[in-house]
């Protein structure tokens, strides 16, 4: 069974910063796209980064460009979320994702498998 589970979410003031874990088990995702979307109360999931089976390349939600960095650590099948210099906005809960292919995607509903997902707050 495939499962995604996301770490590192937590209470932070802007400016500062936070790392992001997703870990993979069940099937290995080195191969496939995967990507990190949040949701903020009463407002619907964003895309905020992905990659896609080639992992040295991400793609970025231009609000967060500059800021956050998606990486991928294949060996141990785990993604991660740099984010700095956060702001307010930023507050939502964050998940992982991944999809069956390799093609990254910005919609929510490309992908296939989600995380449960993390509480990131920042404040102001």
């Amino acid at each position: 069974q495939v499962q995604l589970v996301e770490s590192g979410g937590g209470l932070v003031q802007a400016g500062g910063s936070l790392r992001l874990s997703c870990a993979a088990s069940g099937r290995t995702f080195s191969s496939n796209a995967m990507g990190w979307f949040r949701q903020a109360p009463g407002k619907e999931r964003e895309f905020v980064a992905a990659s896609g089976w080639l992992s040295a390349i991400a793609y970025y939600e231009d609000s967060v460009k500059g800021r956050f960095t998606l990486s991928r650590d294949n060996a141990k099948n785990t993604m991660y979320l740099e984010m700095n210099s956060l702001k307010p906005e930023d507050t939502a809960v964050y998940y992982c994702a991944a999809r069956q292919v390799r093609t990254v995607a910005r919609r929510s509903d490309d992908y296939d498998y989600w995380g449960q997902g993390t509480q990131v707050t920042v404040s102001s």
